[in-house]
């Protein structure tokens, strides 16, 4: 008898708690997301908060990410109405009804007003559209291109791009990366243009990205490449909404994240990295020859300094016979081996050029021309290094400016020292040597499974005349 009864009312109690669990979670549904929004944002003294106690309502909202202007006209609304008219005012069309946690703190954050009544929390969408206003972009400057670039509101670039692109068949697909700070990635394409393979390829793995935060779109595409471990960009990120505009038309898929400047395509192969859009506003011979410049600007930059560690330490039958008396009593003051005095110099280079890049425009200016003519000078003088090298250093610095992409560019001065290494050890064997690994570990590289050298590798000549060089419009009938 003991047992049933203990056993009777051991039921007793799980029964009644049961029942007292499913009458909290029945009188909660507002009341509990209202707890948890201030729970969660507690310690927050940006959060600010009004109330009307006649209503029984509180509206939250960071004063700094509202329209302060649509705010106030809503609140001197509010006021004049009784908690009879309360829940058809709320029914307006423009305000959203919020039913969990996640899309709360999701509308607060991006600049909403949060609306707490007895039973329900409403969205007021009075977001302030402030931001950077529309301006020529600075790393990618054209002379016959347009002068727009992109900025941070993910709905100007939206619009840049739809005012070129003015087809119904720019699809628009949203994703979102971050597991703790949301951010949200749009990818456009032309439908029945671009690969319905490569997109769902690209949705994969942005939504695999496992991460707390991701701030920024060149942030975004290195967790998304292939090869990580190449010092080779492999997506093609632009500022410029006429290239992706153009990047759109060809088949490509564009990648927009909110609050960044940046927007990615893909695939793309080596060559695009060397397009501006200048190639496109000039006639198609003027074109081809600044493209072959460009190609040859980037051998010059790799290959330039190198060459000369080589000739002077171990190939001085290379060398010009009236040249050879001037190199000698150049290079008779010099204490250092030809392979230290190139790093020393292409070293203090990079510093000259890190300098002028985070230093203020005009400072940054004065800093690049003056520090590298007096330090250039004064190292002629003091016997550190050679006048010749200083023109060899000179010359593949600029010629590393040609390159229009600054992610390549700067891959490419990377690379370089290990050439101006490789020869000191072993000469033009050892830049041979570079020169067969450089191409085999290009030649491996892919973009969305698509090759890095393409069209070269795997070879198509009918693509090398829109690819390598640029010819005439009138005979462009395929992509390429």
């Amino acid at each position: 008898m003991r047992k049933d009864r203990n056993r009777f009312l051991k039921d007793f109690k799980l029964q009644r708690s049961v029942m007292q669990t499913n009458t909290s979670v029945q009188e909660e549904p507002n009341e509990g997301l209202l707890k948890r929004f201030v729970n969660k944002f507690s310690n927050s003294s940006d959060l600010s908060v009004t109330e009307f106690p006649h209503l029984s309502v509180k509206i939250y909202y960071f004063s700094y990410l509202i329209n302060k202007d649509q705010y106030e006209k809503f609140l001197s609304g509010i006021r004049t109405i009784t908690p009879e008219e309360l829940q058809s005012y709320l029914n307006h069309s423009e305000f959203n009804e919020l039913s969990d946690m996640n899309t709360v703190e999701e509308a607060i954050l991006s600049g909403s007003s949060i609306l707490f009544t007895q039973k329900q929390a409403f969205e007021l969408p009075f977001k302030d559209g402030k931001g950077r206003s529309i301006a020529p972009s600075e790393t990618e400057t054209v002379i016959l291109g347009a002068h727009d670039a992109f900025v941070e509101s993910v709905d100007v670039n939206l619009s840049l791009i739809r005012k070129r692109v003015m087809t119904s068949q720019l699809k628009t697909i949203k994703l979102s990366v971050g597991s703790k700070a949301k951010r949200y990635v749009y990818l456009l394409y032309i439908d029945g243009v671009a690969s319905e393979k490569d997109l769902e390829e690209i949705q994969k793995r942005i939504l695999s990205i496992k991460k707390d935060a991701i701030v920024d779109t060149n942030m975004l595409v290195q967790y998304i490449d292939e090869h990580p471990n190449s010092p080779f960009p492999q997506f093609y990120t632009t500022e410029r909404p006429d290239t992706v505009a153009y990047k759109l038309f060809d088949g490509k898929i564009v990648g927009l994240m909110d609050n960044s400047p940046f927007a990615f395509c893909t695939p793309v192969s080596f060559f695009d990295f060397m397009e501006s859009m200048d190639d496109f506003g000039q006639r198609w011979i003027v074109s081809t020859f600044i493209k072959v410049t460009r190609y040859i600007a980037i051998l010059v930059t790799l290959l330039f300094t190198a060459l000369y560690v080589a000739v002077t330490t171990y190939h001085y039958e290379m060398i010009p016979q009236a040249l050879l008396p001037t190199l000698l009593e150049s290079r008779s003051k010099v204490p250092f081996p030809p392979v230290l005095e190139a790093l020393f110099l292409e070293f203090l280079l990079e510093l000259l050029r890190e300098a002028g890049a985070r230093l203020p425009t005009k400072v940054g200016q004065t800093i690049g021309i003056v520090g590298g003519i007096v330090i250039g000078q004064a190292a002629v003088q003091a016997g550190i290094t050679s006048n010749i090298l200083i023109i060899v250093v000179a010359a593949s610095a600029i010629a590393s400016f040609v390159v229009p992409s600054y992610l390549l560019s700067a891959s490419i001065r990377i690379v370089r020292f290990g050439f101006i290494i490789l020869s000191g050890l072993w000469g033009n064997i050892g830049i041979i040597f570079g020169m067969g690994i450089l191409i085999i570990h290009m030649s491996s590289l892919t973009n969305l499974n698509s090759p890095y050298l393409l069209p070269i590798s795997p070879m198509y000549p009918k693509f090398f005349k829109y690819s390598m060089i640029r010819g005439p419009f009138k005979k462009k009938n395929e992509r390429g």
